[in-house]
């Protein structure tokens, strides 16, 4: 009976010593657990935390998005308003340039049909000039031929007159 209960004591120690292990390991597991829930606590916070960022990020990012594309559309409808203006713009230019160039063209044939005209009427008042200059050295030739005679008649009628005045003068 004794060898019994000392077998029996024995194995209570042992059961006991077995127990106060395992309720050691319980509760450096229940510490480990509680550390675990701790940062698993930690991580659905940082978690959360991050969602919400993430969810304020995609929203920013979504009105950023929507600004710079209606930005954009904006900027390329007045690109198309003033290429269109440009474009409107250049084809006016373009006719009126045309125009211009017509009326050089014009000008031109005016000028080389002006410049035709003046020298023809210049050779024609070079001609007129050269006769009337010949006409007028004649006349002058003719005129100071006339004087000449006339000088001579003068001269034979102041010696007609100065014999008729000796004449009148012997005869008194």
């Amino acid at each position: 009976g004794v060898f019994m209960y000392h077998h029996l004591q024995q194995k209570v120690r042992s059961a006991e010593a077995l127990a106060q292990k395992y309720r050691q390991q319980q509760e450096a597991l229940s510490a480990q657990l509680q550390v675990v829930y701790e940062h698993r606590s930690r991580l659905e916070r940082s978690l959360q935390k991050e969602r919400g960022e993430h969810k304020k990020t995609k929203e920013d990012f979504l009105v950023y998005k929507l600004e710079a594309q209606e930005a954009l559309n904006k900027e390329k409808q007045d690109s198309m308003n003033r290429y269109g203006a440009l474009s409107s713009q250049h084809k006016i230019l373009k006719n009126q340039h045309e125009d211009v160039k017509k009326q050089l063209l014009d000008l031109q044939l005016q000028h080389n049909s002006l410049k035709l005209e003046h020298r023809k009427t210049l050779e024609t008042h070079s001609q007129k000039y050269a006769q009337l200059q010949q006409e007028k050295d004649t006349e002058v030739t003719n005129l100071q031929d006339t004087i000449f005679k006339l000088r001579e008649e003068s001269k034979l009628l102041r010696k007609a007159h100065q014999e008729v005045h000796s004449q009148l003068l012997s005869a008194q």
